[in-house]
């Protein structure tokens, strides 16, 4: 990437990371890949869920299993760089004594337990707030913190997509809900809670004063499917599901090659026109049925099918060749190993390669990055990683809250971290 010396955005902030699993973790990733020091919170019996994810990575590569016992997680590997870790278990009485301690010297808070139970466990926002004024705690959750009766409500990102309408929001009219492959509401949540957690900071600047910062699942990803008025469409007898393509907008969507799919937009005149001559099909132009963008979505149907008829016995290449020729926007459908690997991705930083710390050279997995530049900024990622359950307990507890040995060690036999 570029302006490889200069300063990350988040330099000087502090994270207290309690968060498990994905939401929460990819929260703290974006935050850490902006510069924050990023502080992850384990408990010591266990650690986070995603630490048991299969595939695993380490001496021998990827497997499904656990083959040896400092082999990684990929999803822990991915979603832990440039944090440090420490344990802490917040079942046990004293540990709301030691969070206060991590407070006291932080700027932000992020967790995703379910609702309620960071009250329950004593290290809820109230609590923060009382050992730090200033500090911004998010609280990334199903359901949100203000809606009553959802308390300790489990939220999967499969439960949230069925709830929100998105899986009636793609596929065919006639075909079942479609679970979206991406865990949709599990990464557009927390991009929410980035956003809010750094509006927050921008209002600490004028105030001094810290808040809560209050994101739902389910909140997040309905917000994001009312982008459509689904009424409206439903009202003036729309299709609402059209499968590969938008009828609405026709032509627009994916078509069949003789060795894949593309994807097209013609939406406007001056595109459909230049379609039908990449198609060698100019008499669609004056036809009163295609000629122009209401008619085309009258007749959505018939000149899908017609694109169809001529993209089913081509390539590929030879369709996208022809479209390209027209100035008409088109594109490959790429399985995503392939995506990961587009150069003008890897190039900007927006995908990078994640390496087991003790084997590096075992595997190359590509991963996600911080899809974001700046003229006077850089991102990336401290080089350090919790391999292992509380690896940088040694360094937090002495240097930053100045505890001593002796008291580590005390914590430690008393379960406490």
């Amino acid at each position: 990437m570029s302006n490889a010396g200069a300063p990350r955005p988040l330099e000087g902030l502090r994270v207290i990371d309690l968060t498990r699993a994905l939401a929460g973790p990819y929260a703290t990733l974006l935050l850490a890949g902006l510069g924050a020091e990023v502080i992850k919170v384990e408990d010591p019996g266990g650690g986070d869920l995603a630490r048991e994810n299969s595939p695993y990575v380490g001496r021998d590569g990827l497997s499904v299993g656990r083959r040896h016992a400092d082999d990684l997680s990929v999803s822990h590997l991915t979603r832990a760089r440039g944090k440090r870790g420490i344990t802490l278990n917040l079942k046990h009485p004293e540990a709301r004594n030691v969070f206060a301690d991590l407070v006291r010297k932080s700027d932000i808070v992020v967790e995703n337990f379910t609702s309620g139970t960071a009250e329950r466990l004593g290290v809820g926002y109230d609590f923060a707030r009382a050992a730090n004024p200033s500090i911004i705690y998010c609280s990334l959750s199903g359901f949100g913190a203000t809606i009553k009766g959802q308390e300790g409500s489990r939220a999967m990102d499969v439960l949230i997509q069925a709830l929100s309408g998105a899986m009636y929001a793609s596929g065919a009219d006639d075909e079942p809900p479609l679970r979206i492959g991406l865990p949709i509401a599990d990464v557009l949540t927390p991009i929410f809670g980035v956003v809010g957690i750094l509006a927050a900071v921008h209002q600490r600047a004028k105030t001094g004063e810290g808040q809560h910062v209050d994101v739902s699942m389910l909140g997040a990803l309905t917000s994001l499917v009312a982008v459509e008025n689904w009424a409206a469409m439903q009202a003036v007898g729309m299709l609402t599901r059209t499968g590969a393509t938008l009828q609405r907008l026709c032509p627009f969507g994916l078509f069949q090659c003789t060795d894949g799919y593309i994807a097209l937009v013609a939406v406007q005149d001056t595109l459909s026109h230049a379609l039908y001559r990449a198609m060698q099909q100019p008499a669609l132009s004056t036809d009163p049925r295609f000629a122009t963008r209401n008619a085309r979505v009258a007749n959505a149907t018939l000149l899908e099918q017609i694109i169809g008829e001529w993209t089913s016995n081509r390539t590929t290449a030879d369709v996208i060749a022809a479209l390209e020729s027209e100035n008409v926007p088109v594109a490959l459908v790429r399985h995503p190993e392939e995506a990961l690997a587009d150069p003008r991705v890897v190039e900007r930083g927006e995908t990078m390669v994640a390496r087991h710390p003790g084997y590096p050279e075992s595997a190359e997995l590509q991963t996600t990055g911080v899809p974001i530049m700046f003229s006077a900024a850089r991102t990336g990622f401290d080089p350090v990683l919790p391999a292992t359950i509380g690896e940088h307990n040694a360094e937090i507890f002495p240097s930053l809250l100045g505890y001593s040995n002796a008291e580590i060690e005390r914590l430690a036999s008393a379960g406490v971290i």
